[in-house]
């Protein structure tokens, strides 16, 4: 495992040799399955330092990619992130960093593998709302969460960012996020769509998640 600056994410360069590492995992799917893959789990680790705490203590820590470190294991998964400066500024400041932030990845990624730019902005709008349901879950303030996402996907659109307000839904009295995005798992060889993919019927949907909720 080593560690690196999310600046990585936003570099040409580091970007197609990863994408290069994702085929030793993934197959030989093409760049932009590769490219929606890796950001499908990035983003959810890019955002996390900075939510968590939001949701645990009211503040929240910088998304910056220069204020991001991450634990990228050889294969290029990223196994952890951390932020290594508080952010003060409260709703706006948040909603500005993550517009750069993830503005700045976005592009990149959409550059080197040929991903659409909306669809790299939908993962991130569901890896904000997943953050935010799991952290707020875990201290059973899940409504607050569900409240939070929405407020921050409004103030990044509003900073700029042609980001998705977060979605959710009910599955048996459990909020869960209602995706938006693709990570088009299924489409490398022998992959099949996840439990949550936009890409069934909402009543398939709805039946593989109440069996996964239990």
């Amino acid at each position: 495992m080593t560690e690196v600056p999310a600046t990585v994410l936003a570099d040409r360069a580091w970007l197609r040799e990863d994408l290069r590492r994702s085929a030793t995992l993934y197959g030989r799917a093409g760049d932009r399955v590769l490219g929606t893959i890796r950001w499908y789990s990035a983003s959810s680790m890019l955002v996390a330092p900075a939510l968590e705490p939001w949701v645990h203590t009211g503040v929240a820590r910088d998304p910056a990619l220069d204020a991001v470190v991450l634990d990228v294991h050889g294969d290029g998964r990223i196994l952890d992130a951390r932020s290594v400066r508080t952010l003060e500024g409260g709703l706006a400041a948040l909603a500005d960093a993550f517009a750069t932030a993830l503005g700045a990845v976005v592009t990149a990624m959409a550059e080197v593998s040929g991903a659409s730019e909306r669809s790299l902005w939908a993962i991130a709008a569901d890896s904000i709302g997943n953050r935010l349901l799991w952290a707020g879950t875990a201290l059973g303030r899940g409504d607050e969460a569900v409240r939070l996402a929405g407020e921050l996907g409004e103030a990044v659109a509003a900073a700029g960012a042609p980001m998705p307000r977060p979605l959710f839904t009910d599955v048996g009295g459990t909020p869960v996020v209602r995706r938006t995005s693709c990570c088009l798992i299924y489409e490398i060889p022998g992959g099949q769509k996840c439990t949550s993919c936009p890409k069934q019927t909402p009543d398939e949907r709805t039946r593989r998640l109440r069996n996964l909720l239990g």
